[in-house]
């Protein structure tokens, strides 16, 4: 995923929040907070970006499984530090069905941050919260 790219998808109309954009390999590629958010909502968006990539599972499907295996999602949050298996983890695909990356999304409800898609799908890619 090119700069331009994970930039993009920061400019998408977001409430005041932070967002992180991940690339397939976790490396920071963009992150950016809003005047009028809250302290941290940056590392909150990178956990959450960091616990959709890990598994390769959008929030959606990571809410799921820790909701019928939530012992192992604890010892792997605890093992690797730094996730947040929240909603709010968006995988970004190419219309190939590639894994490019990640968006993480942080200040809205969780039910909300759905907001993430909005920002993939408005670079012509394909957002996956894991249906």
């Amino acid at each position: 995923m090119t700069l331009e790219t994970a930039q993009k998808i920061l400019r998408s109309n977001f409430k005041p929040l932070g967002v992180a954009v991940l690339d397939a390999r976790g490396a920071r590629k963009a992150l950016a907070t809003e005047d009028g958010s809250s302290l941290k909502r940056a590392e909150i968006a990178t956990g959450k970006a960091a616990a959709a990539l890990a598994p390769a599972l959008g929030f959606r499907k990571l809410g799921t499984m820790a909701a019928q295996c939530s012992h192992l999602v604890a010892a792997v949050t605890h093992a690797v530090g730094g996730l947040i298996p929240v909603a709010g983890g968006v995988l970004i695909r190419n219309g190939a069905g590639k894994l490019l990356g990640v968006v993480g999304i942080s200040a809205d409800s969780s039910d909300n941050d759905d907001a993430a898609v909005a920002g993939i799908e408005a670079t012509g890619l394909k957002a996956d919260p894991g249906a």
